[in-house]
């Protein structure tokens, strides 16, 4: 996926580095990660969320919170609250960008900051929200800073490990974090609401999830990481996690209506990627790009992918209704067609060395037990009546406008 560098502003003034992913594509709608608790958004849910969303059209931003990663300011001296503003100040940069309401993913305490920035931001900016081993109350993540917090409310300021990093974090830091009334919040909340989480979280127990889903209004979902751990550390985990908030998102985050969608014939746009090129039919839309071997980013069919499944879907749909036409116990038909660039027949046009003679080389199995041989040879020999087949042989003419 195409990515670019997209910096937020924090409400201190503070720059929050930030990566966006792009759709090779279009782009349908847009998202925000937010982190898990001292992480980056280099963790391993936040890329592949990122990306899941991206491939389905949702250009996803992922930061880091303030005083980690690459942002500034201090995270000793931010705390959830500092959380919660920075992203409502990406959800906001977001909508500005995209030109309308976002999805919010947040990941552990990050999810608690999508679920605190849901419900002060309302269905104007955030469309929906998703969340992953998110905890019910803020203070839970206190547990996990290992260090004598007593000394740190007495004397202002001290160090915690956390994850085995060190810290110094304020007494503020700790204050604002026992202060926040996360479920309070989830009340107050009206965007639809989709929880993930694994029942065997070892960080943030499964009550957790179980508290917020109850306290959310609908519409609300519940997908279970069976088997995953907190961070989503094994690649398939994240991989599912990122494909049910992608699928879920879809509802919410509908095609703009501004997209071109002909009454005949294709209309081809460029996307983000390099090669990226979105197919708008009457009816369908999909990607067609190149594989990465030649600087694509393989999220779709190539041009020629494409031709040759033209001739291709054609010959079979042409030779199926034959058959049912003839009342054939024809049980499929299974064509492969590639490409040959210089192709060298016995033709008039071979002779011209200053004329390279191209060719599609199609192979056809006829599936049925119960065909006869004449009946086999029959629906091979009618394949060359496909439309595509006899619009590709023929005197093709391409005539080129511009429509400005």
């Amino acid at each position: 996926m195409p990515s670019e560098a997209f910096a937020v502003t924090s409400a201190e003034g503070h720059e929050l580095s930030g990566a966006l992913e792009l759709p090779t594509g279009l782009v349908r709608g847009g998202a925000v990660f937010a982190h898990c608790f001292t992480c980056t958004r280099q963790a391993r849910a936040a890329v592949s969320v990122a990306r899941a969303l991206a491939a389905r059209g949702i250009a996803c931003l992922r930061f880091d919170f303030t005083g980690l990663g690459a942002s500034e300011g201090e995270f000793g001296r931010a705390g959830f609250a500092t959380d919660v503003s920075d992203l409502v100040a990406a959800a906001q940069a977001m909508k500005e960008r995209v030109g309308g309401p976002v999805l919010l993913v947040g990941h552990s305490l990050g999810g608690a900051a999508a679920l605190a920035a849901a419900a002060e931001l309302g269905r104007d900016t955030v469309a929906a929200l998703a969340t992953i081993a998110a905890p019910s109350d803020v203070a839970h993540a206190l547990g996990v800073m290992k260090g004598d917090h007593d000394a740190i409310l007495r004397d202002g300021e001290g160090e915690v490990s956390i994850g085995g990093r060190p810290f110094t974090i304020s007494r503020a830091f700790l204050e604002r974090m026992e202060a926040a009334s996360l479920l309070d919040l989830v009340k107050e909340m009206r965007v639809p609401y989709l929880a993930l989480h694994s029942p065997s979280d070892p960080v943030v127990g499964i009550d957790h999830a179980s508290s917020l889903f109850a306290a959310a209004y609908h519409p609300k979902s519940f997908v279970s990481l069976d088997g995953a751990d907190h961070l989503l550390t094994r690649a398939e985990d994240a991989e599912f996690a990122a494909d049910m908030i992608a699928s879920w998102a879809k509802r919410y985050l509908p095609l703009r209506a501004d997209w071109p969608m002909p009454e005949e014939g294709v209309v081809v746009q460029t996307g983000h990627g390099r090669f990226g090129t979105e197919v708008h039919t009457k009816t369908h839309r999909f990607l067609a790009d190149e594989p990465r071997s030649y600087g694509g980013d393989d999220t779709g069919p190539t041009p020629y992918d494409l031709l040759l499944a033209a001739l291709g879907t054609c010959t079979a749909m042409t030779m199926t209704m034959y058959a049912k036409r003839k009342g054939w116990p024809l049980e499929g038909a299974r064509v492969h067609v590639t490409h040959e660039r210089d192709h060298r027949a016995d033709c008039e046009k071979a002779l011209d060395e200053h004329v390279r003679v191209e060719a599609l080389n199609r192979a056809i199995e006829v599936l049925g037990d119960d065909l006869t041989e004449d009946q086999r040879a029959r629906i091979v020999e009618i394949a060359d009546k496909c439309p595509v087949h006899r619009t590709l042989e023929g005197e093709l003419h391409i005539h080129t406008r511009s429509s400005d």
